[in-house]
């Protein structure tokens, strides 16, 4: 009896267990197994995986993608860039800057193709790389996961048809940031000077600044017009509205904070005052409020 009653309990955890597993997984888009993938336009398209926003270029020359996710992803990556031509086809892989969640797949794809970036990406991922808010150590790359060709203030490709612009936004989300502009297609890859929807991450450890990102994306803003196609660094595809949004919360809540350390606030009483309501919405990602005003704070 006491047999059959602890195999009953054990059942019933595995199945409360499964249950729950089933539940976060589908609650949480950056724990998929997979990539997920949206047509832009004939030649454009959007993977969406546990990282950064992949996009890939086809045609006839070959397959270019912009960032590459965890290096965990690799194998999904591979998997999905199958109906695009797979490795064979690959041709160019640009990282938008040195994070692990956008060039974790150098490792895997670097000898398949050529890897272009910033100069302070190559810099960057040549060196141990530390992320203290979320206990991250990134040790140096090898070499075949390094970009090979790299620039200072931008550079055009010309491939598939298309004119490729990397334009490098010096010291918004990192001293390494590039925005790709697919010029005939009218999509931007914004990297990550772009979280659609709620508050991003910024690399004050790596060069960033709150302010800075939001005069970057204020040049962007100027370049681009209402039909553009906007892909950010993590959230969903977006028009010029939404980037507007984002640029009118960075400098909002920039203001709130610098007010309050203007009255002669420290950061943890900061961060127990908060933001007004009205940037509530803004933590739906993965930074709460508290994190928020301390990366703030520390562009100030």
């Amino acid at each position: 009896m006491l047999r059959k009653i602890h195999f009953l309990l054990l059942c019933l955890m595995s199945i409360s267990l499964c249950m729950a597993t089933n539940a976060f997984a589908d609650a949480s888009h950056e724990h998929s197994p997979s990539f997920t993938s949206t047509q832009i336009t004939p030649q454009i398209t959007l993977l969406q995986g546990k990282g950064g926003n992949v996009a890939a270029l086809t045609g006839e020359q070959g397959t270019l993608i912009i960032d590459d996710d965890y290096q965990d992803m690799s194998p999904a990556l591979k998997t999905a860039l199958k109906p695009l031509g797979g490795l064979e086809k690959l041709t160019y892989v640009i990282n938008t800057h040195w994070h692990g969640d956008h060039t974790g797949g150098n490792k895997a794809l670097g000898e398949h193709t050529t890897i272009i970036a910033h100069d302070n990406v190559r810099k960057r991922l040549l060196t141990r790389q530390e992320i203290k808010l979320f206990n991250m150590v990134s040790e140096p790359y090898p070499s075949v996961a390094l970009p090979s060709v790299t620039y200072e203030k931008s550079m055009r490709l010309y491939f598939n048809d298309e004119e490729v612009e990397l334009l490098h936004l010096a010291k918004g989300h990192t001293d390494g940031d590039s925005v790709v502009i697919f010029k005939k297609a009218n999509v931007v890859h914004m990297g990550d000077h772009f979280f659609n929807g709620f508050f991003p991450f910024v690399d004050a450890s790596s060069g960033g600044n709150v302010l800075t990102m939001a005069k970057n994306v204020t040049i962007m803003l100027d370049r681009i017009d209402e039909n553009t196609t906007i892909i950010p660094g993590h959230g969903p595809l977006a028009k010029k509205a939404d980037l507007a949004a984002f640029r009118d919360m960075l400098l909002g809540t920039a203001k709130e904070v610098q007010t309050m350390k203007n009255k002669g606030m420290n950061l943890e009483t900061m961060q127990a005052e908060g933001l007004s309501d009205k940037w509530d919405s803004w933590t739906d990602g993965f930074l709460n409020t508290k994190t928020w005003i301390s990366i703030i704070d520390a562009s100030l």
